[in-house]
């Protein structure tokens, strides 16, 4: 329905957040407030504007100082240069170079669900529409969208639309994230100064160094302390976030689709919708990130079985795929618990190396004479789901579908991009070469009765021109893949689909409303993988990162680790194992088994629960669990990433319990067998452990013990009576 005018101040609560809206007079919403929750009444019981927002509305009205415009300057979630904004715009666009500025006109609100509004506006002199929705979700989460459409008689080009959220003057900090192949999610920090910082992506993927979440905070906010408010976009293609303060006291975070010159080119009655803009307010990193867990396990295509352990082939055999070796690699994998056999790179027609084959999605007669059936037969045999290994948005030269359609090659006209890992990418854009890469894998997910798609990506996509002229290719080629997805899982509902790019080059919400998890890195190097999983976990929960059991030496750093600090690092995701276990002793299988064993008995629990982190003042140690949602149960991880400073340890806090209720904390096998430089015990380290209340735990702690660097333990907190 529409809202009257004394419903235009708006205040949606939902998990400890706030959401203020000010819709009054005929401009584009303001956002009051968005962060730590106001109550019933934010403006006191004498206030007559709804619970009291007349009152916030007023004192957050600013005086008019000198050189300015002569009224205030509203900055609405997409701010406009008409109504004096001289930050990034909201719209940037024009007609054969008129019409560059906006103002639009509120037409009509509407409130399709409790803390939602849906905003209709309008620029008559521009002859554009604009919807944008908004929402408040039950996490706590802010997401919002825009539409626009060119209602005039002449094409729109659109340079750019972005949408924007506040952040109060106590944000003084900046947090995101960067990185490369084989190190993504490496934080970077500094200060919220003035004007802006931009992130722009434009590898046509996510990207190795993505933002990922773009985050503004109170000096020194940590894992569990000091406000911060993130910001995430989710889209795979293309796309920017900025942080921008002002010289006016105006600071916001913004972000959207980063279009190439040309690319959206709206003809009359077109319209162009954007990603989903997602903004989550939290006390500390953790409860920041624990609003977007909430949102993904909310939703109804969230994976709600178990997580298969799975073994994937690739670090076992690379190219050299072999019956007889993937049978026996299949033997071992079920010996040890693995739940699913994925089949990797090189099972298709000419694929001996990665120069040729990308494109030819047939099983290859030289290598697999009757198909891959009595591989598939002998896995299932077993008890193990089947898995396959696809990259259907690239291509090789060296294949028979490029010689037949090199037209349909990204590319623009007259020249090829330069290659990486010796491919191309496939114009999905083009109808047929969409419709090519359907038919094949409709094909082969039918033939094999394929349980899991790893969908790979291996390369940027550079000079990413589309058709005969060359025009811009990303934003087509980004939305023909989410089709392409879409229609696969319509057409084999029952079908699970990893992301995989280049390890974890395309991790964000676009991708994962088609997907069912993410290859975080390329890199399985235990020590590496502390620090990527932990801030890839800034947006996604465990069950969503893929983290496997290397080889004890790592194929991608040259480190060797122990088992158990191998095991005990990808315990904390969606377990399993790139390793060549025919090659494993027997000892090695067996306490392998061990740890996915206990993998299986705390899957409920570190699938569902909250993800924690303790701020610890020693860098080399590293506290981080998952508690349960009822609070009843939590498992921690104790990671020496490297020799401390001093010695012993010192005590650790174990964060998230709750603070009244008494625990027995007590270390959890496997993880129980610590080594390190010293000559006595830790007297609380036993199978009986010890009782301390959740503030205890939170607030003191207990003694660490000294461990080698390099190694973990587990510690389980589990609370008395009821």
């Amino acid at each position: 329905m529409t809202t009257d005018r004394s419903s235009d101040l708006l205040h949606f609560r939902a998990a400890g957040t706030s959401l203020v809206l000010d819709c009054t007079g005929p401009r584009l919403p303001r956002i009051l407030h968005w962060g730590a929750d106001l109550g019933d009444r934010p403006g006191g019981a004498e206030d007559s504007g709804g619970d009291g927002l007349a009152a916030l509305a007023r004192v957050s009205l600013a005086q008019l100082v000198t050189s300015v415009p002569d009224v205030p300057v509203p900055v609405s979630v997409l701010p406009e240069q008409s109504a004096g904004w001289l930050g990034t715009p909201g719209l940037s666009g024009h007609r054969e170079g008129a019409g560059f500025s906006s103002s639009f006109t509120v037409r009509e609100l509407r409130a399709p669900g409790p803390r939602s509004l849906t905003i209709e506006a309008a620029d008559e002199a521009s002859r554009l529409a604009l919807r944008i929705d908004l929402e408040l979700t039950s996490s706590g989460l802010v997401r919002q969208r825009a539409a626009l459409t060119n209602q005039g008689e002449r094409p729109y080009t659109l340079d750019s639309l972005v949408l924007t959220l506040p952040v109060p003057a106590q944000a003084t900090q900046l947090l995101d994230l960067t990185g490369r192949h084989l190190r993504e999610r490496s934080p970077q920090r500094h200060e919220f100064t003035l004007g802006t910082h931009l992130r722009e992506n434009r590898r046509g993927r996510t990207g190795a160094d993505a933002a990922l979440v773009h985050a503004a905070g109170e000096r020194g906010f940590g894992f569990r302390d000091g406000e911060v408010w993130g910001l995430h976009v989710a889209w795979s293609g293309n796309h920017r976030t900025f942080a921008e303060r002002t010289n006016s006291g105006v600071s916001l975070l913004g972000g959207g689709e980063l279009l190439l010159p040309g690319e959206v080119r709206l003809e009359p009655g077109a319209t162009y919708d954007t990603p989903w803009l997602l903004g989550s307010y939290g006390r500390g990193l953790d409860a920041m990130a624990a609003r977007f867990h909430t949102f993904l396990r909310d939703r109804p295509h969230h994976p709600k079985g178990p997580r298969p352990v799975t073994l994937n082939t690739w670090e076992a055999v690379y190219f050299q795929q072999d019956l007889g070796k993937l049978t026996a690699l299949a033997d071992a994998a079920a010996e040890v618990g693995a739940e699913r056999f994925v089949l990797d790179d090189g099972w298709f027609r000419g694929r001996r190396d990665d120069r040729a084959g990308l494109g030819d999605w047939y099983v290859d007669p030289q290598v697999w004479p009757a198909g891959l059936h009595p591989l598939v037969s002998h896995v299932r045999s077993l008890g193990l789901q089947f898995g396959l290994w696809v990259e259907p948005e690239m291509i090789n030269l060296d294949s028979d579908l490029a010689r037949a359609h090199p037209d349909w090659i990204l590319s623009v006209a007259g020249r090829l991009p330069p290659e990486a890992r010796h491919q191309h990418v496939l114009d999905l854009g083009r109808p047929d070469a969409y419709a090519y890469v359907l038919e094949r894998l409709d094909a082969l997910v039918t033939e094999y009765a394929v349980d899991y798609l790893k969908w790979d990506h291996n390369r940027d996509l550079i000079d990413a021109g589309s058709g005969p002229y060359g025009v811009g290719g990303v934003h087509a080629q980004t939305a023909a893949v989410y089709a392409l997805l879409d229609e696969v899982r319509r057409r084999h509902p029952e079908l699970e689909i990893e992301s995989c790019s280049s390890g974890g080059a395309r991790v964000d919400l676009g991708i994962l409303d088609r997907t069912d998890r993410v290859w975080t890195s390329d890199c399985i190097d235990a020590l590496e993988r502390q620090q990527i999983q932990c801030w890839t976990g800034l947006l996604l929960p465990p069950e969503l990162m893929g983290a496997h059991v290397g080889a004890p030496t790592s194929h991608t750093t040259g480190r060797t680790h122990g088992l158990d600090f191998r095991a005990g690092t990808a315990l904390f995701g969606h377990m399993g194992i790139e390793w060549d276990l025919t090659r494993a002793t027997a000892g090695e299988r067996r306490r392998l088994a061990e740890w996915i064993a206990a993998h299986k008995r705390l899957r409920p629990l570190l699938h569902s629960g909250s993800v924690v982190h303790a701020d610890h003042p020693d860098p080399a140690l590293l506290v981080h669990g998952v508690v349960a949602p009822d609070r009843s149960r939590a498992v921690y991880a104790l990671v020496q990433t490297a020799t401390s400073v001093q010695a012993p340890a010192d005590r650790v806090r174990l964060p998230g319990l709750a603070e009244d209720a008494h625990y027995r904390v007590a270390p959890l096998a496997p993880g129980d067998e610590f080594h390190g430089p010293t000559t006595s015990g830790l007297p609380w380290w036993t199978p009986e452990g010890v009782e301390l209340s959740g503030r205890a735990l939170a607030v003191l702690g207990v003694q660490a013990p000294t461990l080698h660097p390099e190694s973990l333990v587990l510690v389980e907190a589990r609370r008395l009576g009821r």
